[in-house]
């Protein structure tokens, strides 16, 4: 494979003018430039990115950090992203944090290293001044950890209320609400939304705490199993509830007749279940279309018409429900 000092002895100059040419930065007379153009042709020569990032401090390269990638929200956002990212004639890293520190000082050097030119922060973080430290545009998706960041969330008390109005509405008496951990902030706004309505009815419900990457199969069955009498069940994720769903059919109960299950995200899944999937389903497009594109404004140096914005979300009534 061709280098640039292959191009530089095949043209009779220096890797500098060589550099100038290639990154278009510096004088070189057209005799010369034509040349080094010819040289790179017969060589096949193909630049090292890198290096041109390092000399440009661009590197055309959006970074995204989400903390696990075995989510099926974040799955399916990450590729409305990546395609809009791709329109924006930039490339996309995608940085698995998995919640770990360690991992994240791994990346904050390799965001400094490649000079990316922006950042989407998914994952749950307590380094946020670290991240701002890199001096670089950064939007968040699904926190608004500052003010001077900003942010883009869904309207997660809201679909709360609306997962327990629809339990309120289907006639349930008893409700159980499993969530993903209560430190999280969508975690909290969701359980607020949820009582909010259910405290207004005097609805007796509880809420129990899981992981959302990987929620406890056997915790979902022993909390069934102790409260065979309740007739709602509300999950922080359609994860979850798929394993509720599971949990209920091994305890011979009938969904809806005997328990009615809401989910939360409206993965592609949830329609194709049996039953079919009631569940309050986030704006992917928007949210995805909203942090790239607000992205780009702050690479361009323009100013946002909306900081902080948050979406409101829909509840989808499949089978699920009464």
């Amino acid at each position: 494979m061709a280098t640039i000092k292959d191009v530089a002895k095949l043209a009779h100059v220096s890797v500098a003018t060589v550099s100038r040419v290639i990154n278009q930065k510096g004088y070189v007379n057209s005799e010369t430039k034509e040349m080094v153009l010819e040289a790179i042709h017969e060589l096949n020569y193909v630049p090292n990115e890198l290096a041109r990032s390092l000399f440009q401090k661009k590197s055309s390269i959006i970074a995204v950090l989400v903390p696990h990638l075995t989510s099926f929200y974040f799955a399916e956002l990450l590729e409305i992203i990546e395609d809009l990212t791709l329109q924006y004639d930039y490339r996309l890293m995608v940085c698995n944090s998995h919640d770990d520190p360690k991992k994240e000082d791994q990346y904050l050097k390799i965001f400094d290293q490649y000079n990316i030119d922006g950042l989407i922060l998914i994952a749950n973080t307590h380094r946020i001044e670290d991240y701002k430290k890199l001096d670089i545009p950064i939007i968040e998706i699904d926190h608004k950890l500052t003010d001077d960041i900003p942010s883009i969330t869904s309207n997660n008390f809201l679909g709360g209320k609306l997962a327990a109005e629809k339990l309120i509405k289907g006639g349930c008496k008893k409700i159980i609400h499993f969530r993903g951990p209560s430190d999280l902030v969508i975690v909290r706004e969701r359980t607020e939304g949820f009582k909010s309505a259910l405290e207004e009815k005097e609805i007796y419900n509880f809420s129990y705490d899981l992981e959302f990457k990987t929620p406890s199969q056997d915790d979902i069955e022993n909390v069934i199993q102790s409260n065979l009498d309740c007739d709602g069940i509300f999950c922080d994720s359609d994860y979850m509830a798929i394993m509720a769903i599971q949990a209920l059919q091994r305890a011979g109960k009938r969904i809806p007749q005997d328990v009615q299950i809401i989910g939360f995200d409206n993965i592609e899944m949830a329609e194709h279940l049996k039953p079919k999937l009631t569940t309050i389903s986030q704006n992917r497009k928007e949210i995805g279309s909203f942090a790239v594109t607000s992205l780009m404004k702050l690479i361009n140096k323009e100013e946002l018409e909306e900081f902080h914005r948050k979406i409101d979300v829909e509840l989808i009534a499949r089978d699920t429900t009464k």
